[in-house]
């Protein structure tokens, strides 16, 4: 990879940096792929949008896999709480269109059904 990184492909600030296989924008929040520019873009191109969900490190997620948390994600509304980084949620089922760009339906451990973010998973061996 170069040693200047690319600007932000939504909005266009230059303080992009890596985060693990993906880089981050800290002005909008947006991640996308540092091998093959924006993500949806590069779907949008190959006619294949919408068509694979990938999980942080960029493996193919596909409905039954087994997921760990590779953050530790702040659960909104019922009785709160977070959920700790590494836990492992079984038998996800997929959801392309999901609201907010939760595309993960899952029932994790301790806290039941829920969305999730594939940003914040990764495909357990």
């Amino acid at each position: 990879m170069s040693d200047t990184l690319p600007p932000c492909p939504e909005c266009s600030e230059p303080y992009a940096y890596e985060q693990g296989a993906l880089l981050v924008c800290p002005m909008c929040g947006h991640e996308w792929s540092a091998a093959g520019g924006d993500a949806d873009e590069s779907d949008a191109a190959n006619g294949s949008a919408g068509d694979e969900i990938r999980d942080a490190v960029g493996n193919v997620l596909s409905d039954g896999d087994t997921v760990t948390l590779v953050k530790t994600v702040k659960v909104s509304g019922g009785g709160g709480g977070t959920i700790k980084v590494g836990t492992k949620v079984t038998g996800i089922r997929l959801n392309p269109g999901g609201a907010g760009g939760h595309d993960i339906d899952a029932r994790v451990p301790g806290f039941g059904n829920m969305q999730l973010k594939s940003s914040v998973v990764k495909r357990a061996n």
